[in-house]
């Protein structure tokens, strides 16, 4: 009598893999425009016409004086100060994978 015996034995291992992927996205964006303009213009005109003509004639002095005194003053003062600035906040993003 012949007994054959067969065993097979099956050894299944099966590795889980956990993929965790972890996206930490930061974004923080300052812009800081300062635009500092000052325009100082002074513009200072004088002007001074002195105009003396004596004329003797015979017996007779005629003195004319003609005195003409112009004076301008211009002052512009501009100041343009423009500032900027802009916060972009924080994005985070998490992803699991089992």
């Amino acid at each position: 009598m012949v007994v054959v015996v067969v065993v097979v034995v099956v050894v299944v291992v099966v590795d889980v893999v956990v993929v965790v992927v972890v996206v930490d996205v930061v974004v923080d964006v300052v812009v800081d425009v300062v635009v500092d303009v000052v325009v100082d213009v002074a513009v200072v005109v004088d002007v001074v016409v002195v105009v003396d003509v004596v004329v003797v004639v015979g017996d007779v002095v005629v003195d004319v004086v003609v005195d003409v005194v112009v004076g301008v003053v211009v002052v512009v003062d501009v100041v343009v100060v423009v500032d900027v600035v802009v916060i972009s906040g924080a994005i985070s993003a998490s992803s699991g994978i089992m």
